[in-house]
């Protein structure tokens, strides 16, 4: 965690490096750095989200894979060795039948699309991330993907203020 003037006087090397921790986006990093320095938050927050509505879709695909697929319990696990965090929602509390059944539903959305689910899983229980995924897997490719980026700035909005606190 820094303040927003030890952000702002960091070098671009070093900038990029925090803003990408936010989204796994080498483009959208790079262009929120250059825009520094920011007067306030909230000034970073806008340029963030501004930048990122003008990604295009590879800039999207390439945030979505610096996401853990939810409901792969096992690369859950060995990530964060066996608690819940705070972005996978509640996945750890779930039981092993709805950890399944997010699981199967995840091979099938990835399959269908091309990316895996995304969405922004703070204080979500496994079971309503599983309702989320049943009521988006039968959108069309377009569709989800505008559903996966708009998650995605939500996820990058809160890792921002989580960094600026």
């Amino acid at each position: 965690m820094m303040n927003l003037d030890q952000f702002n006087a960091l070098n671009e090397a070093d900038a990029t490096a925090l803003l990408y921790e936010c989204c796994h986006c080498h483009n959208w990093a790079s262009r929120v750095a250059d825009l520094r320095p920011f007067d306030s938050k909230e000034q970073l927050l806008r340029a963030a989200d501004d930048v990122w509505r003008d990604a295009d879709e590879a800039e999207i695909l390439e945030a979505f894979k610096g996401h853990a697929r939810i409901g792969d319990i096992e690369l859950l696990r060995s990530r964060y060795a066996g608690r819940a965090t705070a972005e996978q929602g509640q996945v750890m509390d779930a039981s092993e039948t709805v950890l399944q059944a997010l699981y199967d539903l995840n091979i099938e959305y990835e399959r269908r699309y091309g990316f895996i689910f995304i969405v922004c899983a703070t204080g979500k229980s496994a079971e309503e991330m599983l309702m989320l995924l049943k009521a988006r897997i039968d959108n069309g490719r377009v569709m989800e993907l505008m559903n996966g980026a708009h998650e995605q700035g939500s996820i990058t909005r809160l890792r921002l203020e989580q960094l600026l606190q």
